[in-house]
């Protein structure tokens, strides 16, 4: 059986005019910003006018750790949102905007996929309305700003060595991990080591997904440390005065974004922070938008559940007053066989012993989830190698776990699909049993916050510190830093540090190479083993295959 590729499906879509989705929400016509005929920002005075409602529920979708194999969060994201709406509730879908890095490189585009995608496809997965270009822009006008106060006098004083601003542009592009800038004679300023990283790990995307209005932004764009005196002394962004101009660059950014999914149901699409260096949630702005105008919100956070669940809950729910009424967990049976130990050209044949034994990761985090007092229900995204006896053996583990698992097909049916997942999903909202609290407390030192993700989220022994670390993060605590969260970077494929290491493993420590302050967007990194904030093209790059056919049209995206 040929399937249709996700832009086919995409293109054939029934859109409806971007006014009639905002209608659904009860945004009138003259507080949508069109970009086109079928997207839109929302009008922050809108925004304003609004907070005064009372909130819908959220549900988060987050997902076991990613595999080769598949697992499908934000397609499921997308076709929970459209199942929700079919059984008959006001629901809305919030999740991040697409990098164009990932596009032209492996990973993809992040609009959903097959009957459950968020449309226009293609305007989504390359330049949608500028979000990423002005994040771009902002974040390079700083760094334009530090060298250009260096080469008129440096009256900050400035060590040339501890620049830590780097610069940054939304490609994948290992040739610019590391650079020197400035050479070229005396004109050009002072030659020193630079380097890039992708826009989605920049702190100003971090701090665009973070901030509640205009005036938080700048404060926070204020806030960050780009450099740093002989003396160890701090330069902030606002030292440099380039705050201001960095808001009116972002000024439109800002606005969350308006789209709609196959079946015409209201989606916001703003933000795209990386899960590892970041939080990985798309903006509070759109996420609390979203809440005063349907009565479900359904959003998801990057990576598996032991990375972007976490910083969902102990980042952005702490500093944005958000609580999850339920978290949706996504799980695939061909994942649960590679973490069983099949290999990935071994994972049509039916293998009921190896989903068992790959079932307690998925078990490691529904135990985690559940420690933050919410409920979960698995979602199984299905594949149409899965057999009966597969997709039992989940759902029989699950409920040895004490919730339950759905068979959810929005892939191929879309919202036909998922209303049995949704229809669990209400269920157990409306039992009200979510009594949601972060893990730690503000007040928790940082290296014991740190500790205790480590122990209780990926189930380490410890997380190892040396005597450096442990100093950096006290002389942080004596800054008046002590009481941000922690936001751990490291592999998004184990619960340990060792991306090869699937299922639940025991028996291992977390070593912390690094810490660093994002004092803009208000927490603290903690870098864990290898990561990378520039990711580097494949052998073959996606953008080998794409490109535009007789008609105009794009091929190739995905």
């Amino acid at each position: 059986m040929a399937f249709k590729t996700d832009i086919q499906i995409a293109r054939e879509a029934s859109k409806r005019p971007i006014q009639e989705i905002g209608q659904k929400l009860g945004i009138s016509s003259d507080d949508l910003l069109p970009y086109g005929h079928d997207k839109a920002k929302v009008s922050q005075s809108f925004i304003n006018s609004v907070q005064d409602r009372i909130d819908g529920k959220l549900i988060l979708v987050t997902a076991i750790n990613p595999t080769p194999a598949g697992e499908g969060k934000t397609t499921t994201t997308v076709g929970l949102g459209d199942g929700l709406n079919r059984i008959g509730k006001n629901a809305a879908v919030c999740i991040r905007e697409a990098s164009l890095g990932p596009n032209f490189g492996m990973k993809g585009g992040a609009a959903g996929g097959g009957y459950a995608q968020i449309v226009p496809m293609e305007e989504m997965n390359l330049h949608f309305t500028g979000d990423f270009h002005a994040i771009t822009s902002a974040h390079n006008l700083l760094s334009a700003m530090i060298d250009n106060h260096i080469y008129w006098g440096n009256a900050l004083e400035i060590d040339l060595r501890r620049v830590v601003w780097r610069r940054v542009v939304d490609m994948n592009d290992r040739a610019l991990r590391q650079i020197t800038a400035s050479l070229g004679g005396i004109s050009n300023g002072f030659p020193r080591e630079a380097g890039f990283d992708i826009t989605v790990a920049s702190e100003v995307m971090a701090i665009l997904c973070l901030a509640k209005d205009l005036g938080d932004l700048q404060k926070r764009l204020g806030d960050m440390i780009v450099a740093y005196t002989r003396e160890r002394k701090p330069i902030y962004a606002r030292d440099i005065k380039a705050d201001g101009a960095m808001t009116v660059l972002l000024k439109d950014a800002m606005q969350p974004n308006l789209v709609q999914t196959l079946e015409n149901n209201p989606a916001f699409v703003h933000g795209g922070p990386f899960a590892n260096i970041a939080h990985g949630c798309n903006s509070v702005i759109a996420t609390t938008t979203a809440l005063k105008l349907a009565d479900y919100v359904v959003t998801e956070a990057g990576f598996g559940a032991d990375l972007g669940a976490e910083k969902f809950l102990n980042i952005k729910c702490r500093k944005a007053g958000l609580a999850p009424s339920c978290v949706v967990v996504v799980a695939t049976v061909r994942a649960m066989k590679m973490n069983g130990g099949v290999a990935k050209v071994d994972l049509g044949a039916e293998n009921v012993s190896a989903v068992q034994a790959g079932c307690p990761n998925l078990g490691r985090h529904i135990e985690n989830l559940k420690s933050f007092g919410v409920p979960v229900v698995v979602a199984i995204n299905h594949f149409v190698t899965d057999t009966d006896a597969e997709v039992q053996a989940v759902k029989d583990y699950v409920a040895s776990q004490g919730s339950e698992a759905v068979l959810s097909r929005h892939w191929e049916l879309g919202s036909e699909g998922s209303a049995d997942l949704a229809t669990k999903v209400v269920e157990v909202i409306e039992k009200g049993e979510a009594n949601f609290a972060p893990i730690y407390p503000d007040e928790m030192s940082l290296a014991d916050k740190i500790n205790t993700i480590a122990t209780k989220i990926y189930r380490a022994d410890a997380a190892v510190m040396d005597q450096k670390i442990l100093n950096q993060l006290k002389d942080w605590e004596d800054q008046g830093y002590g009481d941000l969260p922690v936001c751990m970077a490291k592999t998004q494929y184990s619960f340990t540090t060792d991306p090869e290491r699937r299922g639940a493993p025991t028996g291992f420590n977390i070593p912390v190479r690094e810490v660093r302050l994002s004092a803009g967007a208000g927490f603290v990194v903690a870098i864990c083993g290898e990561i990378m904030t520039m990711p580097g093209l494949p052998r073959v790059p996606s953008a080998e295959n794409i490109r535009l056919n007789d008609n105009g049209d794009v091929e190739g995206l995905f």
